[in-house]
């Protein structure tokens, strides 16, 4: 893609990084050549299965047509007289097999869990249906017994109660919830504020409209830390006009950053200037951060376009955007969908800013989460959530193949948040932590999203590498299994391929650690095969760890 008024598409960056010392390694080209991007290998011969390239033209048909042909889909698989399908998104394989994913109405009404992916043969025969629900949508009445206000003023107590500041709702919209037990109607509420963290709050919070019992609530800002060390000199695409750049990456969706200068509000200042270096490896160079947040989101895109054919995270070819520099003395970052954006802090003292590889790569994964199977950020599934971001993160890291930042199944293992040098989070064997599930258990969900994302993320591991000891990358692993065996893994490509088929085409927004078994079989046999290795061995990693 062609930049505007740019005379060179590509320049050579050097943004240069401290290491233990403090010493500034390089300072960088001004961008006055072209770089030389090597040749692609050629790529391997695509799965049948696997999910094909689709333009944004093609794309767009294929969500017009499914969604002229509602009504009749509707009728086909048995849904009432008062539901409607909206088509959220269509997914096509190689072999022509569509999978395309529906939110329910019930009288006009959304329905909350209501959502179902129906899977088309290339012939037109149906595959099946995968549903969030089984149950029948049919509330006993449509007629609310308490008032929008009573559900606002409960929302915001809850919020209040997970010490939220200055909380506020936005209104409550009646909803069909099929979450759980009995359809039944409901009200949403979204809480706004600030959460105890100063995160941005979007508590979402469901409240029964005929006895005001609070149903469910989830946190709509998808939360994380990530690796804080600089990725060194990088190449990044920038975008010239007249004498001046700014870090608006066009040839991946028109991504831009911005700098919040501290603030917790807007969209801030896109970063402008008349040199083509971004950076200088110092803290205090505001273009520091924007430089490895502009490397984080491109490799990100890079990782899902080459991986698995996505364009982007709706699919859609449109760059997210990034905002740099949020609050003061931040120690987190966050994907939101309502700006669809990601956004980092500053670390404590505003000295670490959380702005590499795998914090990019986990929170805008989480974007793709929710424009796919859009699971719950609470309970099993938000566990999953979570897991899915470390995963595609681990995936992102070990894709760019960064000297400074080395692919590794360790989260966070830089930023020394617990101050003796120990990651946050260990996929191999995730209890390292002092708080991560390493096997399933009935009452797993009732954990942390961050630490129920476990028995996922132990699940990849093994299904990846294996059980046992080993060393990776100069990393020493060593994963254990709930039943002893032994588990053979089939390679991280494999198993990465197997996740994002089972998150696109057979997870919904209520799955949790049984469905995702059954889920990722299905992913497998679709892949490879029902009697083969890989298959085998996704139901031999979930059997390891407690799911089975």
């Amino acid at each position: 893609m062609s930049l505007l008024n740019v005379r060179h598409p590509r320049t050579t960056l050097a943004i240069a990084t401290a290491v233990a010392a403090g010493a500034l390694l390089s300072t960088g080209l001004a961008g006055s050549a072209s770089a030389q991007i090597p040749a692609e290998p050629a790529a391997a011969k695509p799965l049948a299965a696997a999910p094909t390239t689709l333009s944004a033209a093609a794309r767009t048909t294929l969500i017009h047509k499914a969604q002229a042909g509602a009504a009749g889909t509707a009728q086909r698989i048995g849904l009432g007289a008062k539901e409607k399908l909206v088509v959220k998104d269509v997914v096509r394989d190689t072999d022509g097999t569509t999978h395309t994913r529906y939110e329910r109405t019930y009288a006009g009404l959304p329905v909350l869990g209501g959502d179902l992916v129906v899977h088309t043969a290339r012939s037109g025969k149906s595959e099946g249906v995968t549903r969030a629900t089984t149950s029948a949508i049919k509330p006993a009445s449509l007629t609310p017994r308490i008032s929008a206000a009573h559900a606002e003023k409960q929302a915001v107590s809850a919020a209040r109660t997970l010490g939220s500041a200055k909380s506020s709702a936005d209104g409550a919209r009646k909803v069909i919830w099929a979450g759980s037990g009995t359809p039944v109607l409901a009200y949403e509420t979204v809480v706004g504020g600030l959460q105890d963290d100063g995160t941005p709050n979007r508590l979402h919070v469901v409240t029964d409209a005929a006895t005001g019992k609070k149903l469910f609530q989830y946190q709509g800002i998808e939360t994380g830390v990530g690796n804080t060390q600089y990725s060194g000199k990088v190449d990044l695409t920038s975008t010239q006009s007249g004498s001046s750049y700014t870090l608006t990456d066009a040839s991946r969706g028109g991504h831009k950053t911005y700098n919040l200068d501290h603030g917790s509000d807007g969209t801030g200042k896109l970063f402008t200037q008349d040199s083509d270096t971004w950076g200088d490896g110092k803290v205090s160079n505001a273009g520091t951060a924007a430089a490895d947040a502009a490397y984080g989101a491109q490799e990100t895109w890079d990782f899902y376009k080459k991986t698995f054919n996505r364009s982007g995270i709706k699919n859609d070819g449109v760059g997210a955007y990034s905002r740099v520099h949020y609050g003061n003395a931040y120690v987190n970052a966050f994907w939101d969908d309502s700006c669809f954006c990601m956004t980092y802090g500053d670390g404590t003292k505003d000295a670490a800013p959380l702005t590499s590889l795998d914090v990019a790569g986990h929170e805008m994964s989480h974007g793709v989460t929710s424009n796919t199977a859009g699971l719950e950020y609470s309970g099993e599934s938000g566990g999953l959530n979570e897991a899915t971001s470390d995963i595609f993160g681990t995936g992102v890291e070990f894709y760019a193949d960064n000297a400074t930042d080395v692919g590794d199944y360790l989260i966070g293992e830089k930023i020394d948040i617990n101050g003796d040098g120990t990651p946050l989070r260990y996929m191999d064997k995730p209890s390292k932590d002092g708080g991560s599930a390493d096997y399933w258990s009935a009452d797993v969900g009732d954990k942390d999203v961050h630490y129920s994302s476990g028995v996922a993320n132990h699940f990849f591991y093994l299904l990846a590498e294996g059980s046992g000891a080993k060393k990776i990358n100069d990393v020493s692993y060593d994963s254990p299994t709930k039943d002893g065996s032994t588990v053979t893994g089939i390679g991280r490509d494999k198993a990465l391929q197997v996740w994002y088929k089972a998150l696109t085409t057979y997870f919904t927004s209520k799955t949790d650690y049984k469905a995702a078994r059954e889920g990722t079989l299905k992913a497998a046999t679709d892949l490879y095969g029902a009697d083969s290795t890989e298959a085998k061995t996704v139901a031999a990693a979930w059997t390891a760890v407690g799911v089975g």
